[in-house]
């Protein structure tokens, strides 16, 4: 089975995404997290101005298969959170790289980023 892996964005092992090249990084989990979670049923997100510190866990994913954390791949403030999630958390299974994000963080230390898997190797890691 081959899942979407866009190019414009890096992975962490644990399959949470993250875009680069702005003031702020948009946060999510890849097309195949939502494949293995099955149907996400719940997110629980950290709130608009909380601290996230990279590779440690944000948050939590429930689905119909499994309760599983979220881990960041950057530290810094979470500057938006993604609300329609608590209404319609299927999008993340929908939309997983659009509508289906999960936060907005103003990283702490711009190098964060650069030191997740880049779309080659999160596609090999995945194969």
């Amino acid at each position: 089975m081959s899942f979407d892996v866009p190019d414009d964005r890096r992975y962490l092992e644990s399959h949470e995404w993250a875009t680069t090249g702005g003031d702020t990084v948009r946060i999510g989990v890849s097309d195949f997290a939502q494949d293995e979670l099955g149907d996400v049923v719940f997110v629980e997100l950290p709130e608009v101005g909380d601290e996230i510190a990279g590779g440690e866990s944000f948050g939590v994913v429930e689905s119909i298969k499994a309760v599983s954390d979220l881990y960041a791949p950057v530290s810094g403030e979470v500057v938006a959170v993604n609300e329609d999630l608590f209404d319609r958390p299927e999008l993340v299974n929908e939309d997983p790289y659009g509508d289906g994000w999960m936060l907005e963080v103003e990283p702490a230390d711009g190098g964060d980023a650069e030191r997740l898997l880049d779309a080659d190797e999160y596609d090999h890691q995945i194969a």
